[in-house]
């Protein structure tokens, strides 16, 4: 019969390592991502685009609370908004039956799990932007933190390479004539750049984690992430919506991408 986890929580805690190390290394996140192949490839960048939405109503919960509207900050933060994925359903397994090994839970601890699953989707936002980071730096030379400061930059990269090649005279007077007179981008063109880029942004972040999970394994951040979870579960009281820095990380990729996409426009 399951036990109250306040019963065995310093056993559980010792496995923590063995569960990192089952399901976090290279071998068990591949595993676990196995799970994207199909319907989280829908699920994921709805999750995205929800994002925001799930950190407004964190931080108005927050202030409601500070401002003493209790039942109007509980109502706010124990808002579900994101769609539940077919690995965050597998995470979620995991740490019920292996970490916790069947103990009874109550709504709260589970919505703490829940919570916990949801920061590992603002891992993977993170990551994706480190790698449209990244690829901006060695394709262009320049920061580019998102979708929005990467498109005018691969859609003027893939144009002038279209017209070079088209180029009637040969490719290498097409270079030299396009690099005095640049290829004029029509907007439907950049904006449908965009979309492609956002699709297959979309579908790394789906398995981002496959690249996030051993590097954060390696650091000991699952290990800490998983012994706080376990804190707040086996906690007699307190609150269960506590908003995780890196969903604000994640946004605030967000906004430098939006800065530096309006900073550019505005010297073009």
């Amino acid at each position: 019969m399951p036990q109250p986890l306040n019963n065995n929580v310093r056993d559980v805690r010792q496995r923590v390592d063995a569960f990192v190390r089952t399901h976090f290394n290279v071998v068990g996140t591949l595993r676990l991502h196995r799970e994207a192949l199909g319907w989280d490839l829908l699920r994921a960048p709805v999750n995205v685009v929800l994002a925001p939405l799930y950190l407004l109503l964190k931080l108005t919960g927050a202030v409601a609370q500070r401002l003493g509207f209790h039942s109007i900050s509980n109502a706010l933060k124990k808002r579900q908004v994101f769609l539940k994925t077919a690995v965050a359903r597998r995470i979620e397994t995991h740490i019920a039956t292996d970490l916790l090994e069947n103990a009874s839970l109550t709504p709260r601890s589970r919505a703490l799990i829940d919570q916990y699953t949801s920061t590992r989707s603002a891992v993977a936002e993170i990551t994706t932007s480190l790698l449209v980071l990244l690829a901006g730096l060695v394709l262009f030379g320049t920061a580019t933190p998102g979708i929005a400061s990467l498109t005018p930059k691969m859609s003027g990269f893939v144009a002038h390479a279209a017209a070079v090649a088209d180029f009637p005279l040969g490719t290498r007077l097409g270079s030299l004539w396009y690099g005095v007179f640049p290829v004029a981008l029509p907007v439907w063109f950049v904006i449908g750049t965009g979309v492609v880029l956002a699709m297959i942004a979309s579908i790394v972040t789906t398995f981002a984690g496959i690249i996030a999970d051993p590097i954060q394994s390696r650091l000991g951040i699952h290990r800490r992430r998983l012994l706080r979870l376990l804190d707040k579960i086996s906690a007699v009281e307190g609150h269960t919506s506590d908003l995780a820095p890196e969903h604000i990380l994640a946004r605030l990729a967000d906004l430098t991408d939006a800065g530096i996409s309006l900073l550019r426009a505005f010297r073009s």
